[in-house]
């Protein structure tokens, strides 16, 4: 038996598989999805590159906050967050306290194959460094990762694993956590 808080936090950086992971979690767990970029795009009515080129990371940080402050009231949902989320120690407070954190890993080199396999990635994501891309990966995977370990329940490595076999780990480790 699976008991788990009303909602799922999926953690990461970006290319970890979290929109996607999260969209068949939800459909598995018969509950709701929401990426927080949609939530912080729809409230904004512009993209997040246009959000980071008009109020730079510190104004997209605000924005992020706001939408988690909405999403924590949704129950049965997964949620999908940026992988930035955690850099805000209220953030990351927020989120340990109304949810269960999933943190999604791989290697630098398979974030960086998943990104430039997406097309909408760099339309939709701006630079965060003056760093080649893959150098930007590395840099902000050992920035963050401090982060991501000190709010996640459950680590579950994406390298290698289909988002199907991702989604049976994490309701493994919560059926056995429980």
């Amino acid at each position: 038996m699976i008991n788990l808080p009303p909602r799922i936090y999926l953690v990461g950086a970006r290319g970890s598989g979290k929109t996607t992971v999260g969209r068949l979690l939800a459909a598995r767990l018969g509950w709701s999805f929401v990426d927080m970029d949609d939530v912080i795009e729809a409230a904004a009515g512009k993209t997040i590159a246009e959000i980071f080129a008009s109020e730079g990371e510190s104004g997209f940080r605000e924005r992020e906050a706001d939408a988690l402050s909405q999403v924590v009231s949704r129950p049965d949902h997964v949620i999908a967050t940026g992988g930035g989320i955690i850099l805000r120690p209220d953030s990351r407070s927020r989120l340990c306290k109304t949810g269960y954190c999933v943190w999604l890993t791989a290697l630098a080199e398979t974030l960086w194959e998943r990104i430039r396999a997406d097309g909408a990635s760099p339309v939709r994501r701006p630079a965060l460094t003056g760093l080649s891309p893959a150098d930007e990966i590395r840099h902000v995977l050992a920035t963050r990762e401090p982060h991501y370990r000190a709010v996640a329940h459950l680590s579950v490595p994406t390298d290698g694993q289909s988002p199907e076999a991702v989604v049976s780990a994490i309701l493994a480790a919560c059926s056995t956590s429980s």
